[in-house]
């Protein structure tokens, strides 16, 4: 039947989609125990299906959540529970995604909503599930205000944010001789966000923002805005924007004849995108991300276990970031024997982090999930040795050191 248990066809997802939710029950191999679960724990994952992130999050983030949950019962078969999986489009609306999140909270019983791409919609979910006391997995939204004047008792965040991204990418290149910056930036709160932080890192690297211009989502016509990034004279054009939007954004860079005069900086580039783009146009480029998919034997092992239910794409930083939350989330669900919120997310803050795909690491009191980051740079084409072989590692940044200090989020449950 494959990983998606329901078996449902492309016009039946896309349906399910338009009506708000599916509910997918995991009965094979949920539990070993010979009596049937006491309880359900009901995940939804709320994100991006038919937008322009839904290649890196989509039905990839199910797969992910279900190869989570189906490992972490086979490996604890005395657990109490049984795992449910849901999922609906957001529609990149906060309204919508506020809605929803009621719904599932008080209709459908959700416990947990998972990734929620798109930092406003991300704002407006985790506002519902702190009123609800439920608890907010976020992956795919990178807005660092969710662990800062955001952060709350029920809301985690995993994988990246753009304060963590930003100033990697941007110390990471100033100091390699690119001074001088022209953003093209996202016009809503991730793209605002990875733009700041990374002009902080330029100006503390010694670098400097001559110019900035602003785009709405799903900008299909990026001619203006690569104008104004050429008139500038910088010598880098800092993306600071995310999935098809970005991938839109570089292609047309090259078309326009952006490079080689000026560096291109995909600030939040992942795997998905660099192969849409392709080596020829995006060798060279630099990024940061927390996972890899070639990075050990075990993130190795774990893809090709993901490719075999997913064969569409291989898995990205939000894909494994949802396997990694949902398996930790788990862990603390067994623990506490109770899905209240607020417990499950304390005493997922007591445990550490393990999960086989980041780095050994622990929540910290904001919410943050603390995990190194590796710095890459996008391999040639003749140095690429198989069609997912894109990167170069160059750098392993420690997570205490990659990600915003504590005491400058301005969290206001950090005591």
């Amino acid at each position: 039947m494959g990983i998606l248990g329901g078996a449902l066809n492309r016009r039946d997802f896309n349906r399910s989609l338009l009506m708000g939710a599916v509910g997918l029950t995991f009965a094979e191999g949920a539990s070993a125990a010979d009596s049937a679960p006491a309880k359900t724990i009901t995940l939804g994952v709320l994100s991006d299906f038919s937008n322009v992130f839904s290649t890196s999050g989509g039905k990839g983030l199910v797969v992910a959540a279900k190869l989570a949950a189906d490992d972490f019962l086979k490996a604890n078969p005395d657990a109490n529970f049984n795992v449910d999986v849901i999922y609906a489009d957001h529609q990149q609306k906060a309204d919508v995604g506020a809605a929803v999140a009621k719904q599932w909270y008080e209709q459908r019983n959700v416990d947990a909503i998972l990734d929620v791409v798109n930092s406003a919609v991300a704002f407006a979910v985790v506002e519902e599930t702190r009123k609800h006391n439920k608890v907010a997995l976020i992956s795919g939204a990178g807005s660092a205000q969710l662990t800062g004047t955001l952060c709350t008792p029920n809301s985690i965040h995993w994988t990246y944010d753009t304060w963590e991204v930003g100033h990697v990418v941007g110390k990471t290149i100033t100091e390699r001789g690119g001074k001088s910056w022209f953003f093209i930036t996202a016009d809503y709160s991730f793209g605002k966000d990875l733009a700041t932080s990374t002009a902080a890192a330029i100006k503390q690297a010694g670098g400097s923002v001559i110019g900035e211009v602003k785009h709405p989502i799903g900008s299909q016509d990026f001619s203006s805005f690569l104008l104004q990034a050429q008139s500038s004279g910088a010598q880098v054009v800092g993306f600071a924007n995310a999935g098809g939007d970005l991938v839109t954004s570089v292609k047309q860079a090259h078309e326009f004849g952006v490079t080689p005069t000026q560096q291109i900086a995909a600030i939040n580039a992942n795997i998905v995108d660099i192969k849409s783009l392709g080596l020829e146009e995006a060798q060279g480029i630099t990024l940061a991300e927390p996972f890899y998919w070639d990075l050990n034997d075990s993130t190795r092992d774990w893809t090709h276990r993901f490719e075999a239910a997913y064969s569409t794409s291989y898995p990205t930083l939000h894909h494994a970031g949802i396997y990694a939350a949902v398996t930790h989330y788990l862990k603390a669900v067994n623990a506490v024997a109770t899905s209240d919120g607020d417990k499950v997310v304390a005493q997922m803050k007591k445990i550490p982090t393990k999960d086989g795909l980041f780095s050994d690491g622990y929540v910290r009191q904001d919410g943050r999930v603390i995990h190194d980051v590796y710095v890459f740079k996008v391999t040639s084409p003749t140095e690429s040795k198989s069609p997912w072989d894109l990167y170069q590692l160059i750098e392993t940044i420690p997570g205490d050191k990659a990600f915003r200090p504590l005491a400058d989020g301005a969290c206001p449950i950090v005591i």
